[in-house]
């Protein structure tokens, strides 16, 4: 069955994990409205300035750029301790209004708006690495230049 529904209007706005962020940050879960059982999809919204903490998926990811300017960095991970390691920034890509990227599964990184005085928003299409499997993140607690602290 053809499930349809849209991103404008929704009320659904949902909370995240503010140890997750930077700043203020909402979403909206899609894939809940059209029954989406490959992947989950989210309309997320970074308040002026606002952007994830280091983070890698089990799965790919698609962000599509929908509102404002953005960045996605990517970061090379040096060490094999899981909670504490050393990093380097390899490349920052912008996102602006209509860009689409894809990030590799297990692709350490982080997103967010660029702008101090705008917010920037993104759909995030999490896809799920096998079928019937849970999308899993793990997220750090770094500096975002040299050093990850710990796992949040």
């Amino acid at each position: 069955m053809i499930k349809k529904s849209n991103i404008n209007g929704s009320t659904d706005k949902r909370e995240v994990n503010p140890e997750w962020f930077t700043g203020k940050t909402w979403m909206k879960v899609l894939s809940d409205k059209i029954k989406s059982k490959d992947q989950d999809i989210y309309h997320v919204h970074f308040e002026k300035g606002s952007k994830t903490k280091l983070h890698f998926h089990n799965g790919n990811q698609v962000l599509m750029a929908i509102k404002g300017k953005g960045s996605l960095e990517i970061f090379k991970k040096y060490g094999t301790n899981k909670t504490e390691f050393k990093i380097k920034k390899i490349e920052k890509i912008s996102l602006n209004e209509g860009d689409i990227v894809h990030i590799p599964a297990k692709t350490l990184h982080t997103h967010g708006s660029i702008d101090k005085k705008k917010e920037f928003s993104h759909i995030a299409i999490n896809i799920l690495p096998k079928k019937n499997s849970m999308y899993k993140t793990t997220w750090y607690e770094s500096d975002f230049k040299s050093k990850v602290k710990n796992i949040i």
